[in-house]
């Protein structure tokens, strides 16, 4: 009987071993889904800024506006970078009126895009640092996973949106 201890302390340590492998094979394949997620939801914020700054461009008659923004919208995956860090520039040149609701759709949606870049670098560095992980490497867990990307764009600075004057009730008075 003396032996059989062995047998079940390499059957519990093979158990653990299996466990871990597959939780860390799991939390690869689930911060890859994510990094992905968040890169096409970027993507989607940055399609809607581009087609309201066009839209707002549109209706000011400024033709670098809508150059940039037009620009932003049909740009190669390779070329999206700079476009997008255009479209930035011109806007950061535009003084927006917060009273038009055009101008009102721009300044959110471009908040939208700082807020889904701050969460796709997140997550892209989150996959990167599960792809270093000994255990990752030595196994190939993250070979079914493109590498996930950085998407470097400049952060664009949006004026805050003027507020409507509060109302009070006469009672108050």
């Amino acid at each position: 009987m003396p032996g059989m201890w062995w047998v079940v302390g390499v059957v519990a340590a093979v158990a653990l071993l299996s466990a871990y492998l597959f939780w860390t094979a799991h939390r690869v394949e689930r911060v890859h889904v994510r990094a992905q997620s968040a890169e096409r939801a970027l993507d989607a914020h940055l399609m809607r800024r581009a087609a309201t700054a066009a839209v707002v461009a549109e209706q000011r008659d400024d033709d670098e506006l809508y150059a940039a923004a037009r620009a932003a919208l049909d740009a190669a995956p390779d070329e999206r970078e700079s476009a997008e860090n255009d479209l930035t520039r011109q806007l950061q040149t535009v003084t927006l009126d917060a009273a038009d609701p055009a101008a009102r759709t721009l300044i959110a949606t471009s908040r939208r895009v700082v807020l889904a870049r701050q969460v796709h670098t997140d997550l892209v560095r989150d996959a990167l640092r599960s792809r270093r992980r000994i255990v990752v490497r030595v196994s190939g867990m993250a070979r079914r996973y493109p590498r996930p990307q950085y998407f470097d764009i400049v952060e664009p600075v949006m004026p805050e949106p003027l507020m409507a004057p509060a109302v009070v009730p006469a009672e108050a008075i």
